[in-house]
């Protein structure tokens, strides 16, 4: 496959733009046929084991975040598909499968093989970056089950959910006697609220109404009963109900779910720049830095920076309007996944699955010599391509509502060439001319254009196909 397939970005520091063509190049050697265990272009998109071959749903759903930016070469939707075919009658989808036997894979601490719960919000995302309503209809009855199952395994008479604290993938984060978990509990209101989205685009206002019920119950236990505001952080709870004293990462999922109010939000971002805690070099590391349990080496969960993680966090930026602090943290992470991939010691690098929190490098692990896991493109890609596209050049798509915003921070030479919205290829860069700073755009059929200037100009315009361009100082 040629790169030239992908749609094509510009920015000032060549090295973003080399980073993130190196990440779709290496995409071809993770798509793997679950017969043979060779690189297919039919397969799935896993990272590959010499033991077996394993699926995994947390890394699925992450995954199709940036594959959506593919221009089609690569389906985004086929390793969530293959989780919903293994859907059983109770509605349980389990978090792992090896794909040889086809079997779920669970484990002693996670004995129901429970994952993160975001089908939801990854077929919002695939909706709006492909408007196909037919599948957002056809998905919908394994989603509710699926909702159901959690339901009558995990929901609590408090009206918290009870699941084991791996389900998040935080393996041995220090959350010890934690029976309800934060990042779960926050997860779960996401995808109540995705829902109940993905009801109103099926006009559906019975599902519409439903899972936004249980969004705003889940949402005003999870404020009642694990934010704690001499910390000003969420936490998670034991069985008692009680807040645990542990800041992890985890404690920022409620962004995403817009949980916090604007008060609670301030407090809790706050904690993004203060190096005492989450503000360390690399942000963000997985476990506050003030904690007793932080290692400067990462040690899996005990500080690592970790970029589907990060990704969470910067999207919940979004929610309250940071841009700014979300893509100055972007640029920062993306800056350390440089290093690591071209280390100043000359020596050979790679894109890690996890990196050290307090300098540049691949975090490490005394209990694990195999940690972390080299050409880890199932979540680096996030901060490479999506990130990327999203947060540093500041683009975001919508083909349902045929509407491209653009949020520039600063005025720079950037943009994007190429990107396939379903049949029309579209193309918009910004450019210093002897007229002053210009957008040209490039467009096979008609959109709406909403440019944000330094929070000083908006503006929104119906964009003609064929060849145009504005000049800024004219908006």
């Amino acid at each position: 496959m040629n790169k030239r397939d992908f749609p094509k970005i510009h920015f000032y520091d060549q090295d973003f733009v080399d980073i993130y063509d190196k990440t779709w190049n290496w995409l071809s050697d993770l798509w793997i046929d679950a017969k043979t265990g060779q690189a297919s272009a039919d397969g799935y998109f896993i990272y590959p084991n010499d033991e077996k071959l394993v699926i995994d749903q947390f890394e699925s759903i992450f995954s199709s975040f940036f594959l959506v930016y593919s221009n089609r070469n690569y389906p985004a939707n086929q390793n969530l598909d293959y989780f919903y075919s293994k859907q059983e009658e109770s509605g349980a989808i389990r978090w792992k499968y090896d794909l040889k036997a086809g079997t779920a894979v669970t484990d002693s601490k996670n004995p129901d093989g429970v994952g993160l719960p975001l089908f939801a919000w990854a077929e919002f995302n695939l909706y709006h970056k492909s408007a196909n309503k037919r599948r957002v209809k056809d998905v919908m009855p394994v989603l509710q089950n699926y909702v159901k199952w959690l339901d009558e395994t995990y929901l609590k008479e408090n009206g918290l959910y009870a699941a084991p604290v791996t389900a998040s993938t935080m393996y041995n984060s220090p959350r010890d006697g934690a029976v309800y978990p934060v990042d779960f509990n926050a997860c779960m209101a996401i995808n109540c609220a995705y829902m109940s989205a993905l009801g109103d685009i099926l006009n559906d206002k019975e599902i519409s109404f439903q899972f936004k019920r249980a969004y705003f119950s889940l949402k005003t236990k999870i404020n009642s009963m694990m934010w704690d505001s001499s910390t000003g952080f969420y936490h998670d709870l034991d069985g008692e109900g009680k807040r645990l004293p542990v800041k992890t990462i985890a404690g920022f999922w409620p962004l995403l779910a817009e949980i916090p109010n604007i008060d609670k939000a301030e407090a809790l971002i706050s904690h993004l720049s203060n190096p005492a805690t989450f503000g360390t070099e690399h942000p963000f590391p997985t476990l506050s830095a003030d904690s007793f349990d932080f290692k400067e080496n990462g040690e899996g969960y005990r500080g690592s920076v970790y970029p589907a993680l990060n990704f969470m966090v910067i999207k919940g930026l979004e929610r309250y309007q940071k841009y700014d602090l979300a893509r100055e943290c972007a640029i920062r992470h993306l800056y350390f996944i440089l290093e690591g991939l071209s280390p100043a010691d000359g020596k050979k690098g790679d894109m890690y699955e996890a990196y050290n929190p307090c300098k540049e490098g691949p975090a490490t692990s005394t209990e694990n010599p195999d940690f972390p896991r080299k050409r880890y493109i199932q979540t680096v890609g996030l901060s490479t391509i999506a990130l990327m596209i999203e947060n540093v050049i500041g683009l975001s798509i919508s083909l349902p509502r045929k509407t491209v915003d653009w949020i520039i921070p600063n005025l720079e030479i950037m943009g994007i060439e190429k990107l396939s919205l379903k049949r029309n290829l579209i193309t918009i860069l910004s450019n210093k001319s002897p007229r002053g700073w210009e957008i040209q755009m490039e467009s096979e059929k008609l959109y709406y254009f909403t440019i944000n200037i330094l929070d000083q100009k908006k503006k929104t315009l119906p964009i003609p196909s064929g060849k145009c361009s504005m000049l800024i100082d004219k908006l």
